[in-house]
């Protein structure tokens, strides 16, 4: 007989194998269960299976070695193999035919009998007056309940109130960790690089060295040997302010004792200091300086300046004082912008911490009509900050608190003196700070005299059992409910 084989895979599920028999157009069909796969069909899967292979006309059969799916598919009479050759040859079990059940006649006599046993409402249930009764007592129940949960009121104290203040002297440093009751407080480093150009009309006149000064120097041999003297060899005078020369010419100095030779020398730089006077070159530089002497037997000459415009080492002083002050302002600005408006900054510790560039164009000794100063400079300063100090203000004022008041609203500070740094690097300053205490209000006082009254008369009473300083304002919602609520939790009590 022809078998349709369906090969099921572990994705398959009761939906899609299903769908597999609908597909078969033959009297057999064949399950074969995958050998290493798992497939979640469950024994009431099989039965739905086999009821859908019966609808088409054809037997259901499986081919598995899994114990479990066989016992499963045997309970229900499908035919159970080894292989799918072994279901070609072998014949299929015909399941019996199940039984078809046949529904009893319906009884005629149903609406009597359900008559018979239910059971009749009194007849004071069935009048008018009991139903006008009954929804009577039924509203009346809702208007109570909704007279306990409904209705809401705002109620806004104003206790007596104290304005509680206290100065403290503030030490911050950068040693101080935490925040002590004694007043000490960390004090948190910043730093900005800030750079800066600006250039300054120059109208000033400087000597420009134009040309170097020339002379002879006279070197005298202070041993036996022939000394040789090389051109470039530097020689200077013996001033605070040294003027340095250089030979011109290779020379060979004569071997004896006080045995001289005269050599052409010139100024290392050029200008009117190289014109120096007789005599005053007396110093060689090197260990040439150990065997010779020299001097100048005449004063040198031929170096000269030029008068040109240029800037002096004052109008470079002054412009560098403006870009510094631009730099500081900069950096003071730029200091706060890294810190929060109630942080205090300490500018006793506002300081040049290191110029990074500073050039000026042209360079000293050039001329020019403008003068350029460009400028790199690092600024740092410390700081404290405002939580360090609301910390301090509440610790303070928590200590001194007055009986029966609790604190309302945030501590205020304000700082009284300029910060002034000592030699160990701490940083004092007096802080005044103050803030409201208001009374303490016991709520659950409260309530046994709102709960249950007009709007209007608790106020007297409150007034004088809670010694206010102005009379509550009570808010009920709704407004045209005329009393208050009587449960506690309706009631929301506020002080300001």
């Amino acid at each position: 007989m022809k078998t349709q084989i369906i090969t099921l895979e572990s994705h398959d599920d009761l939906i899609s194998v299903r769908d597999k028999l609908s597909w078969a157009k033959t009297p057999r069909i064949l399950l074969v269960w995958p050998k290493y796969e798992q497939v979640t069909l469950r024994v009431l899967d099989l039965k739905v299976l086999q009821r859908h292979a019966d609808s088409l006309g054809a037997q259901l059969g499986l081919v598995t070695r899994r114990l479990n799916v066989r016992r499963d598919a045997e309970s229900l009479g499908i035919p159970v193999f080894d292989s799918s050759a072994a279901a070609q040859k072998e014949v299929w079990q015909v399941a019996p035919p199940r039984s078809q059940r046949i529904p009893k006649a319906p009884r005629r006599n149903l609406r009597a009998l359900g008559n018979s046993i239910r059971e009749k409402e009194a007849p004071w249930r069935t009048s008018l007056l009991g139903r006008v009764l009954t929804f009577t007592v039924g509203v009346l129940a809702f208007v109570t309940v909704a007279s306990l949960f409904v209705p809401r009121a705002a109620v806004t104290l104003y206790p007596e109130m104290q304005i509680q203040s206290a100065l403290i002297p503030v030490a911050a440093g950068e040693s101080f960790e935490s925040v002590s009751i004694t007043g000490d407080v960390p004090a948190r480093p910043l730093s900005v690089v800030v750079s800066a150009e600006q250039s300054l009309a120059v109208a000033s006149e400087i000597e420009v060295p134009r040309s170097k000064a020339q002379g002879i120097a006279r070197f005298t041999n202070l041993g036996q040997a022939e000394v040789s003297i090389a051109a470039g060899t530097i020689l200077s005078t013996a001033s605070d302010s040294p003027v340095n020369f250089v030979t011109l010419n290779d020379t060979l100095l004569p071997s004896g004792v006080d045995e001289f030779v005269d050599v052409p020398i010139e100024a290392l730089q050029p200008g009117s200091r190289g014109n120096v006077a007789a005599d005053t070159i007396i110093i060689v530089e090197g260990q040439l300086g150990l065997s010779i002497s020299v001097t100048n037997p005449n004063l040198t000459r031929g170096g000269t300046n030029s008068t040109l415009t240029g800037a002096t080492d004052a109008d470079r002083a002054d412009l560098r004082e403006v870009v510094m002050d631009n730099l500081r302002r900069d950096a003071e600005e730029k200091l706060r912008s890294q810190i929060s408006t109630d942080d205090v900054l300490l500018m006793d510790t506002f300081e040049v911490t290191e110029i990074i560039e500073e050039t000026f164009s042209p360079p000293a000794g050039q001329a020019g009509k403008s003068l350029v100063l460009k400028m790199q400079v690092e600024f740092s300063a410390r700081y404290v900050s405002a939580e360090d100090l609301k910390q301090l203000s509440t610790v303070t004022l928590d200590s001194s608190i007055t009986a029966g008041f609790v604190p309302s609203g945030a501590v205020s500070f304000e700082q009284l003196t300029s910060p002034s740094t000592d030699n160990s690097g701490i940083t004092h300053f007096e802080l005044d700070v103050s803030r409201t205490l208001l009374r303490d209000i016991n709520e659950l006082q409260v309530f046994p005299l709102l709960r249950g009254y007009s709007p209007n008369d608790p106020g007297d009473e409150l007034m004088q059992t809670l010694s206010l300083r102005q009379k509550p304002e009570i808010v009920i919602s709704p407004s045209w409910w005329p009393w208050m609520p009587l449960i506690p939790f309706n009631i929301s009590i506020e002080t300001k």
